[in-house]
């Protein structure tokens, strides 16, 4: 169960796509470079598909990376599928936007993909991605109908079968792991495609393509109360004990952290994990979504978040020339480092991934494909009703409630969406009291 992925294994569809895919990089270390396509795009209806596939065209092409080919496409449905910023639907803020799902599924099958897996671990779900889909309102025929084999996989929960986990070996040894253990999905596939929102993050500064990569570890092994000897089967809470804060280590069947004596901060962590798991499970394809969005963190959790509409999409073949254009876009410098927007208590991810080799950040080693840079830009900091960066200082954390604060508030609200239910299924009326259990063990004992 534990033994490594062959690193050429992830690279199939990457060689597939031949030339446009990385090239190398004229200075600074010959760093792999790809074009990035950019376009303004202001709806999510016809307009978008149209777009999509214009922008796919101009990176080479869908069918040299696809054709044939299992793809895996990792969509993002950050924090609870009940949560929302005002009175937006979650796809127009902080989740992968329905839309851009549904047709980038259609132009995946359109381009001949023999099998197209969604993938994403909802936090603290228990039950199929198709039934977190339901709860946060999605038409989950509308996915299944627009190519001809769909599937579905809660990557928190274990791979079923014989072999639920995989072992993905970090190159030149990692930053914050050696290796990670992931659900065997992110194996069983040729081409892995990564499809998110443009959004600032409250302890990464930034969440594009290459934080999306976050999510592919399971909380079973990495998330709050994991089991210590053996993978819990369902998950019971998000990655801060583990790998936010380093409270302790995860289970006990993936490796220890490299350096226990390192920053227990979430801005020196994540972005190393983030790295690293970028390097252990190369993205081949990365599409990122600005026409909604959000400004100032990455959910409706974070305080001085609000709704924005940046009109534009991204899409390029190397995830960190992506980010870097992508980054430009939105009013900041992808060659800023810690101390500087947006990375002001964190350090750079960007960064990090180029000292694994994984790409450049340098916009002069990037060709910008469709609309420029400038004309695309929109200023993130400047949307209106923002609150200053936390000013908790480099290396500090934030203050945080207790634990088991957090966890008793959020499953407060949660208990209080599943009881508002009165006929709900089964599955959710067992939800009410796996939530009273958890309430029971996060409240103080007195």
């Amino acid at each position: 169960m534990n033994q490594p992925i062959k690193r050429r294994d992830f690279l199939t569809g990457l060689t597939a796509a031949g030339a446009a895919l990385a090239l190398p990089a004229a200075g600074r270390g010959s760093l792999p470079t790809a074009p990035v396509a950019v376009a303004k795009c202001n709806t999510y209806g016809r307009e978008m598909v149209d777009t999509l596939e214009r922008m796919f065209d101009q990176i080479g092409g869908l069918g040299r990376l696809v054709k044939n080919k299992t793809v895996a496409l990792k969509i993002n449905m950050t924090g609870d599928t009940w949560q929302r910023l005002g009175f937006h639907p979650a796809g127009s803020t902080h989740f992968t936007h329905p839309a851009t799902l549904g047709a980038t599924v259609h132009l995946l099958g359109k381009a001949g993909a023999r099998r197209i897996r969604i993938l994403e671990g909802p936090i603290a779900w228990g039950e199929s991605l198709e039934e977190a889909m339901y709860n946060t309102g999605w038409d989950v025929s509308t996915f299944t109908n627009a190519a001809p084999k769909v599937e579905y996989v809660n990557t928190n929960l274990p791979y079923p079968g014989k072999k639920p986990y995989i072992r993905v070996e970090v190159p030149k040894g990692g930053l914050l792991f050696p290796a990670y253990l992931l659900n065997t999905a992110y194996e069983e596939c040729d081409v892995f495609v990564t499809l998110t929102k443009v959004k600032e993050h409250a302890t990464a500064g930034i969440t594009l393509s290459m934080k999306n990569s976050f999510g592919i570890t399971p909380c079973t092994i990495y998330g709050d109360r994991a089991g210590e000897d053996e993978p819990y089967p369902v998950p019971y809470g998000g990655r801060g004990s583990i790998i936010h804060y380093g409270s302790r280590q995860p289970t006990k069947i993936a490796p220890p952290e490299i350096d226990p004596n390192s920053p227990r901060q979430g801005g020196y962590r994540v972005p190393r994990c983030v790295a690293d798991l970028c390097a252990a499970r190369p993205i081949h394809l990365a599409i990122l979504d600005a026409i909604e969005t959000m400004a100032g963190g990455e959910g409706p959790w974070v305080r001085g978040s609000r709704y924005c509409r940046p009109g534009f999409l991204t899409v390029g073949t190397n995830c960190v020339t992506v980010d870097a254009v992508t980054m430009a876009i939105m009013g900041f410098d992808p060659m800023a480092d810690r101390g500087k927007p947006p990375f002001e208590n964190c350090d750079s991810t960007l960064k990090l991934a180029e000292d694994l080799g994984i790409g450049t950040r340098d916009l002069n080693q990037i060709e910008v494909i469709g609309t420029p840079i400038a004309e695309a830009r929109f200023d993130f900091r400047a949307v209106p009703g923002g609150l200053p960066p936390r000013t908790s200082g480099p290396g500090r954390p934030a203050k945080r409630p207790p634990a088991g604060h957090c966890v008793a508030r959020r499953e407060v609200r949660r208990l209080a969406v599943l009881l508002s239910d009165p006929i709900g299924s089964f599955s959710r009326r067992a939800s009410v009291l796996h939530i009273g259990v958890q309430l029971c063990e996060a409240l103080p004992h007195h």
